[in-house]
């Protein structure tokens, strides 16, 4: 596989920039910061597409290279595979997936795998090497060489774990120590304690017990659900009654009202039948009167003859007397004529007072007759209006009273269609006469209210039931889910158990089969890099890397200077390229020969040009050391400057 063209629109620093390469070897000059590491960013985030998190960074791929202030953000890059099929990708970096495109222009981009997460994948579909892997061998990074002895170490560690698993950051010991860890840590054992297979099942014993005890709550839901059905059934029936008998004296007491008004009618009524009756007796006592007065009447005459019949009877003895004295004593003549004369006159003059008396004793009677006659008339008169009044209201009486009689009857009607479907009303009804409707309202409410503190009482019971039950329900959930928890576990474990044998057995035919392999083809090439000082590689289970010099000496990896061990770790990374894929893929060196001096570097590019010219290899680097090498030793190169 070649790289052809790069065309870049805008990313990073990089603008409106086009570089063409060649099949072979591809020298990138620029001053340190002219952007040789952005484009070699390019390179691979086209292929595989540019990251927005962080993953362990300050800041992520997306933001480090969106330009500033500029929405394009783009670029194309046209690549040759081994078979001479051509493909030009078109990415813009704020989208996920790329346009792929044929020789012919096709747009091919639905030929190829998509996941959701990364997009199309386009380029592992075609060469099988992930992004991981094309970072780890393809590219080549002097920030990958350090100068501290810490830092070597860990370059020897990752050479020891390319030559023994295949992967520089995969240690197989490392990984057992990490499985054995992991499953003691994360899953847990018989013998362990704490551990979340150890919870789980101590949690599930726990709730075994626990679900045992809630049985006999269960049994208790179901008898307590029976009475609460029957009390809301009774107090169902209660309220109909209750409801029924509150309606009826309802009933009772509008008719009672009602009935109220025409007592009250009825009252005004018999006051005006006892004032027509006190009427009368006012007025036979009148008239009584009128009898008394003409009976005194006659009483008076009487009595007032008497009288002057006993006036006359003592002035007639007064005259004999005289008479009798002036005869024997006087005798005097005149005096008896006198004497006599007394009589006639005296009776003269009762005649005229009698008349004169009668006539005004019976004009007074007469005048008090006349005035007790007109009271009588005028009583008359009131007990005529009396009657009238009285006759009347017995008539509206008697009409609303059978008003209230049929509006009771009407009501009683609609209520027993109220109720018909719900209670025996007739049987409810003839117990209205028979008993106090306040007694029995008041009698039915005390049972309603008995039977509501009951239920009250049993609802209470159920809540706390229930709770216990609905703890029930959640604590069979959690059982399953801690059922599904172990088996995940288990199967975990057995996972981590078949991985770990799988590892064992791969690393075992790893060290049979490939790792010789890999130890041949690195000490070839460390051979030719080295020119002839470093002859054989080694890898030891106790010592790690280990290499033998020209004296037949082995020694350990980390004894060498850092520069044998970046050539070691180049010439490893060479030699296990061609397994990488089916493509013969580039070989991209980014300032990998910082810590060459002259000669290691001519050993290197010699090999490079000698040994690797089926792969095209990107040179990045801020010297002409290379240049001048090359031309030194006549090897054609493209040179391209950033």
């Amino acid at each position: 596989m070649k790289i052809k063209n790069i065309k870049i629109n805008n990313y990073g620093n990089l603008e409106n920039k086009e570089i063409n390469l060649e099949n072979k070897i591809n020298i990138i000059y620029g001053k340190n910061e002219s952007g040789k590491s952005t484009l070699l960013n390019y390179i691979k985030n086209i292929f595989y597409g540019i990251s927005k998190n962080k993953n362990g960074k300050n800041i992520s791929d997306y933001e480090k290279y969106k330009p500033w202030g500029k929405e394009d953000f783009s670029g194309k890059l046209k690549y040759e595979l081994d078979d001479g099929e051509e493909f030009e990708i078109f990415r813009d970096f704020n989208k996920k997936n790329p346009k792929i495109f044929n020789k012919d222009f096709d747009d091919v981009s639905k030929d190829f795998n998509i996941v959701k997460k990364d997009g199309v994948q386009f380029f592992y579909d075609q060469t099988n090497v992930d992004e991981g892997m094309f970072t780890s061998t393809v590219v080549a990074m002097q920030e990958e060489v350090k100068l501290d002895k810490q830092e070597q170490s860990i370059l020897i560690q990752k050479l020891a774990n390319l030559a023994g698993t295949g992967d520089d950051s995969l240690s197989y010991k490392k990984v057992m120590d990490r499985l054995n860890k992991m499953q003691i840590e994360e899953i847990g054992s018989d013998r362990s304690q704490g551990r979340p297979m150890n919870i789980v099942k101590d949690r599930m014993k726990n709730i075994e017990v626990v679900l045992k005890e809630l049985v006999v709550y269960q049994k208790d839901k179901h008898i307590n659900e029976d009475k609460k059905r029957e009390l809301e059934e009774k107090i169902r029936s209660l309220e109909q009654e209750l409801d029924f008998w509150k309606k009826v004296n309802i009933i009772l007491l509008c008719k009672q009202t009602e009935e109220d008004k025409v007592n009250i009618k009825e009252n005004y009524k018999n006051e005006k039948k006892s004032k027509i009756e006190e009427l009368n007796s006012e007025k036979n006592n009148l008239k009584n009167k009128i009898n008394e007065i003409k009976s005194e009447k006659n009483n008076f005459k009487e009595n007032y003859y008497k009288k002057y019949i006993l006036i006359l009877f003592l002035i007639l003895i007064i005259n004999i007397l005289i008479f009798i004295f002036n005869n024997n004593y006087l005798k005097n003549n005149l005096i008896n004529i006198l004497n006599f004369l007394i009589i006639p006159i005296y009776l003269i003059i009762i005649f005229i007072l009698e008349k004169n008396n009668k006539i005004k004793i019976k004009n007074k009677i007469n005048l008090e007759i006349e005035k007790i006659n007109n009271e009588i008339n005028l009583i008359n008169k009131q007990i005529e209006i009396l009657e009238e009044e009285k006759n009347k209201q017995e008539k509206e009486i008697e009409q609303e009273q059978q008003n209230i009689d049929n509006k009771f009857e009407m009501d009683l009607e609609n209520l027993k269609f109220e109720f018909k479907n719900k209670l025996d009303v007739n049987y409810y009804l003839e117990k209205i006469e028979n008993n106090n409707i306040t007694s029995l309202i008041n009698e039915l409410q005390e049972k309603l209210n008995k039977n509501k503190l009951e239920l009250q009482t049993l609802k209470i019971k159920e809540e706390n039931i229930s709770d216990k039950l609905e703890n029930m329900v959640n604590l069979k959930e959690e059982y399953d889910e801690l059922q599904e928890q172990l088996q995940d576990l288990e199967k975990r474990n057995n996972a981590i158990n078949l991985t770990k044998d799988f590892l064992t057995k791969a690393y075992i035919n790893m060290k049979n089969n490939i790792t010789p392999k890999f130890t041949e083809n690195l000490s070839n090439n460390i051979s030719k890099i080295s020119d002839g000082k470093y002859t054989k590689v080694k890898v030891s289970d106790d010592k790690g890397l280990i290499i033998e010099n020209k004296y037949g000496e082995y020694i350990p990896a980390e004894l060498l200077s850092i520069g044998t061990i970046d050539q070691l770790y180049l010439s490893l990374r060479l030699s296990m390229i061609d397994d990488l894929s089916t493509e013969k893929m580039p070989i991209i060196l980014d300032e990998a020969f910082a810590y060459y001096d002259d000669e290691r570097l001519q050993n290197i590019l010699k090999f490079l040009n000698e040994n690797m010219k089926e792969h095209q290899v990107i040179i990045f680097t801020c010297t002409k050391r290379e240049q001048e090498i090359l031309n030194k030793l006549d090897i054609q190169y493209n040179l391209v400057e950033i």
